[in-house]
């Protein structure tokens, strides 16, 4: 199954994906959704269509409870920013006024001078859950998404904390859809290809198979601090190839075009534009 949450002119809806076209499920939104507790059954409602070559995606859930982020996951970008390999994940958070759509553009502070990429497997909960282990943390996923954690990276480094440069408001585009565990390669330890291009030029690419800490040990750790709820997200890091990482380090530009993209389940692509709100 492939949900979305898509802007109509009646405000965002609920989307399946059935060919090339959307039929609306009668919720606000995907989190709306995942908060009913049949929403399998639920999400195959017949209801209004809408052709996927003009929908216009706003992020997948518009106000999770939490969006919690997993930072230094993968080996070599572990290497490449320095770091020695972690015995635990490594949390912070964003808040959702971060998030946005699939194709919505990155507005560009005037107060940063690296703005860097970060493509990134995103776990999406379905579930309320505590202190999950073993299937009871595989039956929280719903599914998964694709996460571009775009990074301040002179503000994320000016203490050791990272929450500043991780949450700039319109910053992290989610989407554009949600892909249950039933149709990748691995289920709820899925094994696929993840890669970002900006301006067309390859930056990252790797494969989750090779993430340190899969997505149901995160939902094990995460759970057993707080309680996961439906529609909450969990990114679960990026590989090498980061610009911070590269010599000399190279950030994004006003312009620039960035696509994330996660095999089987979608791509990102969205412009870097003068903030605004400045």
């Amino acid at each position: 199954m492939r949900l979305a949450t898509i802007r109509t002119a009646g405000g965002t809806r609920a989307v399946r994906r059935e060919g090339d076209t959307l039929v609306e499920t009668g919720h606000a939104d995907v989190g709306a959704l995942l908060a009913d507790p049949g929403w399998r059954t639920a999400a195959l409602a017949d209801g209004p269509t809408h052709p996927v070559d003009r929908a216009d995606f706003a992020t997948l859930v518009t106000a999770p409870s939490k969006v919690v982020c997993v930072g230094l996951n993968y080996t070599n970008h572990i290497v490449e920013m320095g770091h020695d390999l972690p015995t635990h994940p490594t949390l912070f958070a964003k808040f959702a006024d971060a998030l946005v759509g699939a194709h919505d553009d990155i507005p560009l502070p005037p107060e940063t001078e690296a703005l860097d990429w970060e493509v990134e497997l995103g776990v999406v909960v379905g579930q309320r859950v505590r202190r999950a282990k073993g299937e009871s943390a595989e039956a929280a996923i719903a599914g998964f998404t694709v996460v571009d954690d775009i990074s301040c990276r002179d503000w994320q480094m000016r203490t050791g904390e990272w929450l500043q440069g991780k949450t700039w408001d319109s910053s992290t585009p989610v989407g554009p859809y949600l892909v249950t565990p039933d149709e990748l390669p691995g289920g709820v330890r899925p094994e696929l290809e993840v890669s970002l291009h900006v301006d067309g030029v390859l930056r990252q690419r790797d494969s989750t198979a090779d993430l340190l800490f899969d997505p149901v040990a995160l939902v094990e750790h995460i759970s057993t601090v707080v309680r996961l709820n439906p529609g909450d997200i969990i990114a679960t890091g990026t590989p090498g190839g980061v610009g911070h990482g590269m010599t000399p380090p190279t950030y994004l530009a006003q312009g620039q075009v960035v696509v994330a993209e996660v095999e089987g389940i979608g791509a990102l692509t969205n412009r870097v534009v003068a903030d605004p709100t400045a």
